[in-house]
Protein backbone atom coordinates (compact mmCIF):
# COMPACT_ATOMS: atom_id res chain seq x y z
CA UNK A 1 0.00 0.00 0.00
CA UNK A 2 1.30 3.35 -0.94
CA UNK A 3 -0.25 6.68 0.43
CA UNK A 4 -0.22 9.57 -2.36
CA UNK A 5 -0.76 13.24 -2.12
CA UNK A 6 -1.59 15.31 -5.16
CA UNK A 7 -1.78 18.92 -5.25
CA UNK A 8 -5.34 20.22 -7.16
CA UNK A 9 -5.31 22.22 -10.21
CA UNK A 10 -7.08 25.09 -8.62
CA UNK A 11 -3.77 26.23 -7.06
CA UNK A 12 -3.68 29.33 -8.70
CA UNK A 13 -6.38 30.27 -6.05
CA UNK A 14 -3.45 30.26 -3.56
CA UNK A 15 -0.79 32.81 -5.35
CA UNK A 16 0.94 34.97 -4.08
CA UNK A 17 2.22 32.78 -1.30
CA UNK A 18 1.55 29.08 -3.98
CA UNK A 19 4.33 30.96 -6.41
CA UNK A 20 7.00 28.72 -5.32
CA UNK A 21 5.81 26.11 -3.66
CA UNK A 22 3.00 23.24 -4.04
CA UNK A 23 -0.05 24.17 -2.05
CA UNK A 24 -0.58 21.41 -0.03
CA UNK A 25 3.47 22.28 1.57
CA UNK A 26 1.47 26.06 2.78
CA UNK A 27 1.62 25.80 6.45
CA UNK A 28 -1.59 25.72 8.62
CA UNK A 29 -1.16 24.80 12.82
CA UNK A 30 2.37 23.32 13.12
CA UNK A 31 3.51 22.38 9.64
CA UNK A 32 2.94 22.28 6.19
CA UNK A 33 -0.61 20.58 5.16
CA UNK A 34 0.89 17.11 3.56
CA UNK A 35 3.14 16.15 6.92
CA UNK A 36 -0.60 15.67 8.81
CA UNK A 37 -1.73 13.33 6.12
CA UNK A 38 1.32 11.64 6.26
CA UNK A 39 1.48 11.71 10.25
CA UNK A 40 -1.78 10.29 10.22
CA UNK A 41 -0.71 7.45 7.89
CA UNK A 42 2.16 6.47 9.24
CA UNK A 43 4.63 3.50 7.63
CA UNK A 44 3.27 3.48 4.33
CA UNK A 45 5.65 4.55 1.61
CA UNK A 46 4.65 8.10 0.25
CA UNK A 47 4.31 9.48 -3.57
CA UNK A 48 3.68 13.40 -3.75
CA UNK A 49 2.71 15.21 -6.82
CA UNK A 50 2.65 18.82 -7.31
CA UNK A 51 3.09 21.12 -10.59
CA UNK A 52 6.33 20.04 -12.85
CA UNK A 53 8.37 23.10 -12.45
CA UNK A 54 7.78 23.07 -8.30
CA UNK A 55 9.70 19.44 -8.50
CA UNK A 56 13.59 20.51 -8.79
CA UNK A 57 13.16 22.65 -5.36
CA UNK A 58 10.60 21.06 -3.56
CA UNK A 59 11.91 17.17 -3.83
CA UNK A 60 14.69 18.13 -1.77
CA UNK A 61 12.62 18.75 1.22
CA UNK A 62 10.73 15.81 1.41
CA UNK A 63 10.99 13.67 4.14
CA UNK A 64 13.42 10.39 3.49
CA UNK A 65 11.71 8.21 1.06
CA UNK A 66 9.22 10.09 -0.41
CA UNK A 67 9.06 10.38 -4.07
CA UNK A 68 7.98 13.51 -5.86
CA UNK A 69 6.08 13.46 -9.15
CA UNK A 70 6.98 9.48 -9.89
CA UNK A 71 4.48 8.07 -11.95
CA UNK A 72 5.89 4.94 -11.92
CA UNK A 73 4.88 4.24 -8.40
CA UNK A 74 1.19 4.61 -8.80
CA UNK A 75 1.56 0.50 -9.82
CA UNK A 76 0.61 -0.61 -6.71
CA UNK A 77 -2.40 -0.64 -3.68
CA UNK A 78 -3.06 2.91 -3.30
CA UNK A 79 -4.04 5.31 -0.89
CA UNK A 80 -4.80 9.23 -2.18
CA UNK A 81 -5.80 11.92 -0.28
CA UNK A 82 -5.93 15.40 -1.61
CA UNK A 83 -3.01 17.80 -0.46
CA UNK A 84 -5.47 20.50 0.54
CA UNK A 85 -7.62 18.42 3.05
CA UNK A 86 -6.83 20.20 6.10
CA UNK A 87 -6.01 17.12 8.52
CA UNK A 88 -6.81 16.72 12.40
CA UNK A 89 -7.38 13.41 13.63
CA UNK A 90 -9.23 11.47 10.75
CA UNK A 91 -7.19 8.83 8.76
CA UNK A 92 -8.55 6.74 5.98
CA UNK A 93 -8.09 3.16 6.74
CA UNK A 94 -5.80 1.45 4.20
CA UNK A 95 -7.87 -1.36 3.93
CA UNK A 96 -11.38 -2.13 2.21
CA UNK A 97 -12.40 -2.35 -1.62
CA UNK A 98 -12.12 0.56 -3.95
CA UNK A 99 -14.06 4.19 -3.12
CA UNK A 100 -14.18 7.26 -3.64
CA UNK A 101 -15.12 10.33 -1.59
CA UNK A 102 -16.31 13.79 -3.35
CA UNK A 103 -16.98 17.22 -2.23
CA UNK A 104 -20.98 17.86 -3.19
CA UNK A 105 -19.56 19.03 -6.45
CA UNK A 106 -17.60 16.40 -7.65
CA UNK A 107 -13.71 17.49 -5.86
CA UNK A 108 -11.91 14.18 -5.12
CA UNK A 109 -11.45 14.19 -1.36
CA UNK A 110 -9.60 10.63 -1.43
CA UNK A 111 -9.57 7.44 -3.06
CA UNK A 112 -8.81 3.55 -2.20
CA UNK A 113 -7.77 2.22 -5.39
CA UNK A 114 -6.43 -1.61 -5.65
CA UNK A 115 -2.99 -2.31 -7.45
CA UNK A 116 -5.21 -4.06 -10.71
CA UNK A 117 -7.33 -0.99 -10.82
CA UNK A 118 -5.02 1.31 -10.97
CA UNK A 119 -3.10 -1.03 -13.86
CA UNK A 120 -5.83 0.15 -15.85
CA UNK A 121 -5.82 3.69 -15.77
CA UNK A 122 -4.65 6.08 -17.35
CA UNK A 123 -0.80 7.57 -16.97
CA UNK A 124 -0.57 10.65 -18.48
CA UNK A 125 -0.35 12.67 -15.83
CA UNK A 126 -1.31 12.55 -11.83
CA UNK A 127 -4.92 14.47 -12.76
CA UNK A 128 -6.19 12.01 -15.70
CA UNK A 129 -5.14 8.95 -13.63
CA UNK A 130 -7.23 10.18 -10.76
CA UNK A 131 -9.90 11.70 -12.68
CA UNK A 132 -11.00 8.49 -14.09
CA UNK A 133 -10.50 6.39 -11.49
CA UNK A 134 -12.57 9.14 -9.62
CA UNK A 135 -15.24 7.86 -12.37
CA UNK A 136 -14.54 4.31 -12.80
CA UNK A 137 -14.45 3.43 -9.15
CA UNK A 138 -17.31 0.80 -7.60
CA UNK A 139 -18.10 2.82 -4.03
CA UNK A 140 -18.74 7.24 -4.54
CA UNK A 141 -19.29 8.75 -1.18
CA UNK A 142 -20.47 12.61 -1.06
CA UNK A 143 -19.35 14.29 2.07
CA UNK A 144 -18.17 17.58 3.46
CA UNK A 145 -14.26 18.03 4.88
CA UNK A 146 -12.49 20.53 5.68
CA UNK A 147 -11.25 21.18 2.48
CA UNK A 148 -8.90 24.31 1.48
CA UNK A 149 -9.84 26.48 -1.21
CA UNK A 150 -8.43 29.98 -0.55
CA UNK A 151 -5.30 31.37 1.17
CA UNK A 152 -7.84 33.08 3.67
CA UNK A 153 -8.99 30.01 5.01
CA UNK A 154 -5.52 28.59 6.04
CA UNK A 155 -5.53 32.03 8.77
CA UNK A 156 -9.38 30.99 9.88
CA UNK A 157 -8.19 27.58 10.37
CA UNK A 158 -5.04 27.90 12.14
CA UNK A 159 -5.83 28.56 15.34
CA UNK A 160 -7.36 25.54 16.01
CA UNK A 161 -5.07 23.70 13.65
CA UNK A 162 -2.28 24.30 16.78
CA UNK A 163 -4.79 22.84 19.30
CA UNK A 164 -5.17 20.06 17.19
CA UNK A 165 -2.03 19.24 16.32
CA UNK A 166 -0.50 19.73 19.76
CA UNK A 167 -3.40 17.35 20.75
CA UNK A 168 -1.75 14.56 18.64
CA UNK A 169 1.91 14.52 19.71
CA UNK A 170 2.85 13.75 22.94
CA UNK A 171 5.01 16.97 23.33
CA UNK A 172 4.94 18.44 26.70
CA UNK A 173 6.26 20.36 29.56
CA UNK A 174 9.45 22.54 29.86
CA UNK A 175 13.18 21.04 28.35
CA UNK A 176 14.72 24.18 27.19
CA UNK A 177 16.41 26.82 29.42
CA UNK A 178 13.68 28.76 30.75
CA UNK A 179 14.31 32.00 33.26
CA UNK A 180 12.33 31.49 36.62
CA UNK A 181 10.87 35.06 36.07
CA UNK A 182 9.07 33.90 33.46
CA UNK A 183 5.02 33.57 33.94
CA UNK A 184 2.96 30.69 32.99
CA UNK A 185 -0.64 32.55 32.96
CA UNK A 186 -3.07 29.42 32.44
CA UNK A 187 -2.79 25.85 32.20
CA UNK A 188 1.02 24.78 32.60
CA UNK A 189 -0.15 21.20 30.77
CA UNK A 190 -0.61 23.10 27.43
CA UNK A 191 3.24 24.36 27.38
CA UNK A 192 5.66 22.73 25.28
CA UNK A 193 8.95 24.34 25.23
CA UNK A 194 11.62 22.06 23.02
CA UNK A 195 15.00 21.61 24.26
CA UNK A 196 17.55 24.26 23.02
CA UNK A 197 15.04 26.27 23.38
CA UNK A 198 15.46 29.81 25.50
CA UNK A 199 13.03 31.70 27.47
CA UNK A 200 14.42 34.78 28.74
CA UNK A 201 13.88 36.93 31.27
CA UNK A 202 10.44 39.05 31.93
CA UNK A 203 7.98 37.00 29.32
CA UNK A 204 4.63 36.34 29.45
CA UNK A 205 2.67 33.15 28.21
CA UNK A 206 -0.89 32.77 28.05
CA UNK A 207 -2.36 29.36 27.54
CA UNK A 208 -6.14 29.84 28.73
CA UNK A 209 -7.16 30.09 25.13
CA UNK A 210 -4.59 27.17 24.03
CA UNK A 211 -1.21 25.59 23.93
CA UNK A 212 1.91 27.26 23.13
CA UNK A 213 4.47 25.33 21.34
CA UNK A 214 8.07 26.34 21.25
CA UNK A 215 10.43 24.73 19.13
CA UNK A 216 14.16 24.13 19.65
CA UNK A 217 16.48 26.39 18.76
CA UNK A 218 13.64 29.32 19.36
CA UNK A 219 14.50 32.18 21.83
CA UNK A 220 12.11 34.54 22.97
CA UNK A 221 13.53 38.05 24.54
CA UNK A 222 12.46 39.78 27.42
CA UNK A 223 9.11 41.84 27.33
CA UNK A 224 7.22 39.23 25.14
CA UNK A 225 4.14 37.91 25.20
CA UNK A 226 2.94 34.78 24.09
CA UNK A 227 -0.74 34.09 23.64
CA UNK A 228 -1.93 30.66 22.68
CA UNK A 229 -3.03 28.95 20.34
CA UNK A 230 0.85 29.61 19.19
CA UNK A 231 3.34 28.27 17.26
CA UNK A 232 6.80 29.28 17.02
CA UNK A 233 9.17 27.01 14.45
CA UNK A 234 12.81 25.98 14.70
CA UNK A 235 14.77 28.64 14.99
CA UNK A 236 12.63 31.66 15.51
CA UNK A 237 13.41 34.44 17.42
CA UNK A 238 10.95 36.75 19.47
CA UNK A 239 12.09 40.44 20.16
CA UNK A 240 9.64 42.16 22.43
CA UNK A 241 6.68 40.63 20.65
CA UNK A 242 3.26 40.77 21.71
CA UNK A 243 2.26 37.32 19.48
CA UNK A 244 -1.29 37.10 20.01
CA UNK A 245 -3.71 34.07 19.50
CA UNK A 246 -3.88 32.06 16.27
CA UNK A 247 0.01 32.65 14.90
CA UNK A 248 2.23 30.22 13.54
CA UNK A 249 5.96 31.76 13.14
CA UNK A 250 8.40 29.93 11.21
CA UNK A 251 11.04 28.31 10.93
CA UNK A 252 13.78 30.48 11.65
CA UNK A 253 12.11 33.71 11.53
CA UNK A 254 13.15 36.94 13.27
CA UNK A 255 9.34 39.15 14.46
CA UNK A 256 8.58 42.15 16.95
CA UNK A 257 5.70 44.05 17.47
CA UNK A 258 2.45 43.26 17.28
CA UNK A 259 1.25 39.76 15.30
CA UNK A 260 -2.14 38.49 15.19
CA UNK A 261 -3.38 35.50 14.13
CA UNK A 262 -0.83 34.99 11.12
CA UNK A 263 1.31 32.73 9.94
CA UNK A 264 4.98 33.72 8.95
CA UNK A 265 6.12 30.56 6.66
CA UNK A 266 9.63 31.18 7.25
CA UNK A 267 12.95 32.90 7.20
CA UNK A 268 11.41 36.09 6.95
CA UNK A 269 12.18 39.27 9.23
CA UNK A 270 9.76 41.10 10.85
CA UNK A 271 12.44 42.95 13.81
CA UNK A 272 10.72 45.89 14.50
CA UNK A 273 7.29 47.42 15.78
CA UNK A 274 4.07 47.62 13.55
CA UNK A 275 0.91 45.45 13.26
CA UNK A 276 0.54 42.39 10.71
CA UNK A 277 -2.58 40.57 10.92
CA UNK A 278 -5.07 37.97 9.78
CA UNK A 279 -2.10 37.87 7.19
CA UNK A 280 -0.40 35.23 5.40
CA UNK A 281 3.92 35.85 4.94
CA UNK A 282 5.75 33.86 2.50
CA UNK A 283 9.66 33.03 2.63
CA UNK A 284 12.16 35.47 2.73
CA UNK A 285 10.44 38.62 3.37
CA UNK A 286 11.70 41.68 4.91
CA UNK A 287 8.90 43.69 6.84
CA UNK A 288 10.00 47.13 7.47
CA UNK A 289 9.58 49.13 11.10
CA UNK A 290 6.11 50.41 11.29
CA UNK A 291 5.16 48.40 8.78
CA UNK A 292 0.99 47.87 9.19
CA UNK A 293 -1.22 46.04 7.75
CA UNK A 294 -5.47 46.99 7.37
CA UNK A 295 -6.97 43.75 8.29
CA UNK A 296 -10.45 45.57 9.10
CA UNK A 297 -12.50 47.64 6.88
CA UNK A 298 -13.56 51.21 8.64
CA UNK A 299 -17.62 49.84 7.81
CA UNK A 300 -17.10 46.44 9.19
CA UNK A 301 -18.41 45.10 6.06
CA UNK A 302 -16.93 42.01 3.89
CA UNK A 303 -13.30 42.07 3.15
CA UNK A 304 -12.69 41.13 -1.01
CA UNK A 305 -9.31 39.83 -2.31
CA UNK A 306 -8.14 39.71 -5.65
CA UNK A 307 -7.24 36.63 -6.99
CA UNK A 308 -6.36 34.79 -9.95
CA UNK A 309 -9.06 33.31 -12.03
CA UNK A 310 -7.54 30.53 -14.54
CA UNK A 311 -4.20 31.40 -16.21
CA UNK A 312 -4.78 34.95 -17.07
CA UNK A 313 -7.89 36.33 -15.79
CA UNK A 314 -8.52 38.04 -12.46
CA UNK A 315 -11.74 37.97 -10.24
CA UNK A 316 -12.67 40.00 -6.71
CA UNK A 317 -13.65 37.31 -4.46
CA UNK A 318 -15.78 38.36 -1.11
CA UNK A 319 -13.62 36.14 1.75
CA UNK A 320 -17.38 35.78 3.97
CA UNK A 321 -14.97 37.15 6.90
CA UNK A 322 -15.00 40.92 8.10
CA UNK A 323 -11.07 40.50 9.28
CA UNK A 324 -8.66 39.83 6.37
CA UNK A 325 -5.03 41.04 6.38
CA UNK A 326 -2.47 40.27 3.47
CA UNK A 327 -1.10 37.33 1.54
CA UNK A 328 2.52 38.39 0.49
CA UNK A 329 4.83 36.22 -2.04
CA UNK A 330 7.84 35.18 -0.93
CA UNK A 331 11.19 37.41 -0.82
CA UNK A 332 8.64 41.30 -0.45
CA UNK A 333 10.24 44.06 0.72
CA UNK A 334 8.55 46.76 2.48
CA UNK A 335 9.97 50.30 3.41
CA UNK A 336 9.31 52.06 6.50
CA UNK A 337 5.81 52.77 7.24
CA UNK A 338 4.30 51.01 4.95
CA UNK A 339 0.88 50.90 5.08
CA UNK A 340 -0.83 47.73 3.45
CA UNK A 341 -4.72 47.96 2.39
CA UNK A 342 -6.96 45.11 3.72
CA UNK A 343 -7.52 42.18 1.90
CA UNK A 344 -4.12 43.00 -0.14
CA UNK A 345 -2.40 40.90 -2.74
CA UNK A 346 1.16 41.61 -2.50
CA UNK A 347 3.11 39.55 -5.44
CA UNK A 348 6.30 37.52 -5.38
CA UNK A 349 9.39 39.51 -5.06
CA UNK A 350 7.65 42.83 -5.08
CA UNK A 351 9.41 46.03 -3.52
CA UNK A 352 7.13 48.26 -1.61
CA UNK A 353 7.92 52.07 -0.51
CA UNK A 354 5.70 53.69 1.43
CA UNK A 355 3.65 56.65 -0.19
CA UNK A 356 1.05 58.89 1.42
CA UNK A 357 -1.91 56.54 2.92
CA UNK A 358 -2.82 53.10 2.05
CA UNK A 359 -1.11 51.37 -0.75
CA UNK A 360 -3.01 48.94 -3.52
CA UNK A 361 -4.74 46.36 -2.74
CA UNK A 362 -2.90 44.39 -5.85
CA UNK A 363 0.45 45.10 -6.14
CA UNK A 364 2.08 42.56 -8.87
CA UNK A 365 4.83 40.33 -8.57
CA UNK A 366 8.27 41.15 -9.21
CA UNK A 367 7.37 44.74 -9.50
CA UNK A 368 8.39 47.85 -7.19
CA UNK A 369 6.08 50.20 -5.88
CA UNK A 370 6.74 53.72 -5.80
CA UNK A 371 4.34 56.17 -4.68
CA UNK A 372 1.57 54.38 -5.89
CA UNK A 373 3.14 53.91 -9.12
CA UNK A 374 4.48 50.27 -10.74
CA UNK A 375 8.06 50.20 -12.32
CA UNK A 376 10.39 47.50 -13.04
CA UNK A 377 12.88 47.99 -10.55
CA UNK A 378 15.77 46.97 -10.68
CA UNK A 379 14.62 43.94 -13.56
CA UNK A 380 14.68 40.21 -12.84
CA UNK A 381 18.58 39.95 -12.45
CA UNK A 382 18.54 42.80 -10.07
CA UNK A 383 15.82 40.90 -7.85
CA UNK A 384 18.25 37.59 -8.27
CA UNK A 385 20.87 39.10 -7.11
CA UNK A 386 19.34 40.51 -4.00
CA UNK A 387 18.06 37.18 -3.54
CA UNK A 388 20.78 35.35 -3.58
CA UNK A 389 22.40 37.90 -1.10
CA UNK A 390 19.12 37.22 1.50
CA UNK A 391 19.14 33.45 1.13
CA UNK A 392 23.20 33.17 1.59
CA UNK A 393 23.09 35.71 4.67
CA UNK A 394 21.46 32.96 6.07
CA UNK A 395 24.13 30.33 5.56
CA UNK A 396 21.84 28.68 3.11
CA UNK A 397 22.99 28.10 -0.69
CA UNK A 398 21.05 29.75 -3.48
CA UNK A 399 21.13 26.68 -5.60
CA UNK A 400 20.99 26.84 -9.35
CA UNK A 401 17.48 25.05 -9.56
CA UNK A 402 16.07 28.16 -6.83
CA UNK A 403 17.44 30.52 -9.41
CA UNK A 404 15.68 28.72 -12.42
CA UNK A 405 12.26 28.54 -10.07
CA UNK A 406 12.38 32.55 -9.88
CA UNK A 407 13.16 33.21 -13.21
CA UNK A 408 10.40 30.70 -14.20
CA UNK A 409 7.58 32.51 -11.62
CA UNK A 410 9.04 35.66 -13.24
CA UNK A 411 7.85 34.48 -16.47
CA UNK A 412 4.51 33.28 -15.45
CA UNK A 413 3.85 36.43 -13.96
CA UNK A 414 4.56 38.80 -16.20
CA UNK A 415 0.84 39.17 -17.50
CA UNK A 416 0.51 40.89 -13.85
CA UNK A 417 2.77 43.58 -14.83
CA UNK A 418 1.47 43.86 -17.83
CA UNK A 419 -2.26 44.81 -16.52
CA UNK A 420 -0.52 46.97 -13.87
CA UNK A 421 1.02 49.08 -16.69
CA UNK A 422 -1.89 49.04 -18.75
CA UNK A 423 -4.38 49.80 -15.83
CA UNK A 424 -6.96 47.19 -17.43
CA UNK A 425 -6.17 44.48 -14.70
CA UNK A 426 -7.28 44.57 -10.76
CA UNK A 427 -3.87 46.65 -10.25
CA UNK A 428 -4.95 50.23 -9.08
CA UNK A 429 -1.21 51.37 -9.24
CA UNK A 430 -1.01 51.44 -12.72
CA UNK A 431 1.48 54.13 -14.62
CA UNK A 432 1.19 57.46 -14.85
CA UNK A 433 -0.32 59.26 -18.43
CA UNK A 434 2.45 61.56 -18.78
CA UNK A 435 6.09 62.24 -17.46
CA UNK A 436 8.91 59.26 -17.83
CA UNK A 437 7.62 55.86 -18.08
CA UNK A 438 7.52 54.20 -15.13
CA UNK A 439 9.37 51.36 -15.70
CA UNK A 440 12.06 53.31 -16.74
CA UNK A 441 14.96 54.54 -14.30
CA UNK A 442 13.96 57.79 -14.92
CA UNK A 443 10.53 57.15 -14.25
CA UNK A 444 11.51 55.64 -10.82
CA UNK A 445 14.00 58.80 -9.89
CA UNK A 446 10.70 60.84 -10.72
CA UNK A 447 8.73 59.06 -8.84
CA UNK A 448 11.30 59.45 -5.91
CA UNK A 449 11.50 62.91 -6.47
CA UNK A 450 7.99 63.42 -6.38
CA UNK A 451 7.70 62.02 -3.45
CA UNK A 452 10.47 63.53 -1.65
CA UNK A 453 9.06 67.05 -2.95
CA UNK A 454 5.51 66.76 -2.52
CA UNK A 455 4.93 66.87 -6.18
CA UNK A 456 2.67 65.58 -9.24
CA UNK A 457 4.80 62.71 -10.63
CA UNK A 458 3.55 63.27 -13.83
CA UNK A 459 4.30 67.49 -13.72
CA UNK A 460 8.00 65.70 -13.72
CA UNK A 461 9.45 64.83 -17.09
CA UNK A 462 12.36 63.59 -18.13
CA UNK A 463 14.21 66.74 -18.99
CA UNK A 464 12.84 68.81 -15.93
CA UNK A 465 16.23 70.81 -14.53
CA UNK A 466 16.59 70.40 -11.06
CA UNK A 467 18.24 73.76 -10.25
CA UNK A 468 16.15 76.08 -12.82
CA UNK A 469 13.09 73.97 -12.63
CA UNK A 470 12.75 72.67 -9.16
CA UNK A 471 15.43 74.96 -7.40
CA UNK A 472 18.66 72.48 -6.08
CA UNK A 473 18.01 74.28 -2.46
CA UNK A 474 14.95 72.96 -2.29
CA UNK A 475 16.47 69.20 -2.87
CA UNK A 476 18.22 67.08 -0.18
CA UNK A 477 20.24 65.76 -2.30
CA UNK A 478 22.44 63.53 0.58
CA UNK A 479 18.76 62.11 1.17
CA UNK A 480 18.19 61.68 -2.27
CA UNK A 481 21.20 59.91 -2.62
CA UNK A 482 20.74 57.27 -0.01
CA UNK A 483 17.40 56.82 -1.13
CA UNK A 484 18.73 56.10 -4.46
CA UNK A 485 21.79 53.82 -3.19
CA UNK A 486 18.85 52.18 -1.43
CA UNK A 487 16.55 51.46 -4.33
CA UNK A 488 19.71 50.67 -6.74
CA UNK A 489 22.37 48.77 -4.97
CA UNK A 490 24.66 51.34 -6.15
CA UNK A 491 27.30 54.12 -4.68
CA UNK A 492 26.17 57.53 -5.51
CA UNK A 493 27.75 61.04 -4.14
CA UNK A 494 25.12 63.75 -3.31
CA UNK A 495 27.42 66.37 -5.10
CA UNK A 496 27.24 64.28 -8.06
CA UNK A 497 23.45 63.86 -8.17
CA UNK A 498 22.99 67.69 -7.85
CA UNK A 499 25.55 68.10 -10.90
CA UNK A 500 23.39 66.35 -12.85
CA UNK A 501 20.87 68.82 -14.74
CA UNK A 502 18.04 66.95 -15.18
CA UNK A 503 16.07 63.72 -14.17
CA UNK A 504 17.40 62.13 -17.11
CA UNK A 505 20.95 63.05 -16.02
CA UNK A 506 20.21 61.59 -13.12
CA UNK A 507 19.06 57.95 -14.44
CA UNK A 508 21.94 57.90 -17.11
CA UNK A 509 24.25 58.13 -13.92
CA UNK A 510 22.65 55.54 -11.94
CA UNK A 511 22.83 53.20 -15.06
CA UNK A 512 26.63 53.76 -14.98
CA UNK A 513 27.06 53.14 -11.55
CA UNK A 514 25.41 49.67 -12.48
CA UNK A 515 27.02 48.99 -15.42
CA UNK A 516 30.40 48.96 -13.37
Amino acid sequence: MRLVIFEPENYRNFFPIAHLRPTFALRCGTGPLYEKIIRNHPGLPVSLFCRGYLQATFAPQVPAGCTVNDLCSLNDDLLVINGNLLIGEWMLESDGPGTAGVTPDGELLYARITRRAAATLPRDNIHSFLAAAATSLPNRETMEMDLLRRPWELISHNAEAIASDFRLTEQRGILGWFHESVTVYGPASRLFVAAEAEIHPQVVIDTHGGPVIIESGAVVLPHSRLEGPCYLGPGTHITRGNIRAGCSIGPDCRVGGEVEESIVHGRTNKYHDGFLGHSYVGEWVNIGAQTVTSDLKNDYSEVGVYTQAGQHGWEFVPTGSQKVGSFIGDHVKTGIGTLLNTGSYIGTGAVLLAADGLLPKFVPSFCWLIDNAASGGGGLEGMLEIARVVVERRGEDFTESYRVLLESAYAKTARERELARGGGGPALCGGHDHGPAPDSVAGIIAGLLASLLGLDPASLTEDVRLEQDLGVESIDTLRLAAVLEDTFSVTLAGLGIARAGTIGDIARLVEEKLQH
